[in-house]
């Protein structure tokens, strides 16, 4: 008997946490907050010293040449335009993505064939690829076009591309990990029909994914460079087409004024994609889930 004994107490004492010496600990702690104070630093100065560029009379005497709203007002002055075209290209682009990524991304959670995956898959590629090689191909294949080159569809065209894929597995995920097969297949056979199943069922319990969707393709088509750069015109020049041109061609005021109010922008829709992603991994009860019952007829 003491030889099992003693293999169980030998196996009890192995599985036991490995505890740290006390000043041990201490110097990890410190080490860990101080590389992620090193972290924030490397990332958070150059922002505010570019939205602090924005503001001085002269960045070049830095503070000491006082602080000024003139820059800014000349940016939505001359400029205004490029800004107005960016809200302009996100709205539409916002559109078309949920006309028809919410429907494309519900059709594959509930699909269990080989075909769906693979369109899954292939929707990646605008992801993978450059933004300068789709931009290649669209004006490849539309620019031809001349009415349709010149206008800011054309550039709405390639953020619609680029952006479908994040609605579509957005939506796709939310719809799989919640199992909405089973209770549109439950709602159906209480006897709802297809539109009371869409509207009571399927868009409540997929609107976090819509939401979170919906919030990264705005952003991101706020910020696309790179594609939107050659498919734009000087006629439909975008915020970060003009945010590039003014800091190569034009005073660095000019170029961080265009910062700042690029920042006012995207700001609010980054913190409402933090605050949502906080709230979806609250643990929910289950009485807040949107059940077949509910919404029988």
């Amino acid at each position: 008997m003491s030889a099992p004994t003693s293999t169980a107490a030998l196996a009890a004492k192995n599985s036991r946490p490995i505890r740290l010496h006390q000043p041990l600990r201490f110097w990890l702690t410190v080490l860990q907050a101080l590389l992620t104070c090193l972290l924030c630093a490397f990332l958070i100065v150059p922002m505010v010293m570019s939205i602090l560029a924005g503001l001085t009379v002269n960045y070049f005497r830095g503070l000491s040449s006082g602080l000024t709203l003139h820059w800014i007002e000349t940016v939505l002055t001359t400029y205004g335009d490029s800004v107005l075209a960016s809200l302009y290209v996100a709205a539409a682009t916002l559109a078309i993505v949920l006309l028809t990524g919410v429907p494309a991304g519900y059709a594959l959670a509930r699909s269990q064939t080989r075909l769906a995956r693979l369109i899954e898959e292939m929707l990646v590629l605008p992801i993978a690829l450059p933004g300068l090689a789709s931009a290649l191909a669209i004006l490849a294949i539309y620019g031809g076009f001349r009415g349709f080159r010149n206008s800011l569809w054309f550039i709405v065209v390639g953020h619609v591309v680029f952006t479908l894929p994040f609605m579509v597995r957005s939506v796709a995920a939310i719809c799989a990990s919640i199992d909405l097969r089973t209770l549109e297949e439950g709602a159906a056979s209480l006897g709802a029909s297809f539109r009371q199943r869409c509207f009571t069922i399927v868009l409540p319990n997929a609107w976090p994914g819509v939401l979170a969707g919906a919030l990264t393709v705005v952003t991101l088509s706020l910020g696309e460079f790179n594609l939107t750069w050659m498919l734009h015109t000087p006629d439909t020049k975008t915020l970060p087409v003009g945010l590039a041109d003014a800091y190569a061609s034009m005073r660095i005021e000019i170029g961080s004024a265009y910062t700042i109010i690029f920042f006012a922008i995207t700001m609010p829709l980054l913190i409402a994609m933090q605050l949502l992603g906080a709230r979806s991994r609250t643990p929910t009860g289950p009485g807040n889930s949107t059940t077949a019952q509910e919404h029988a007829p």
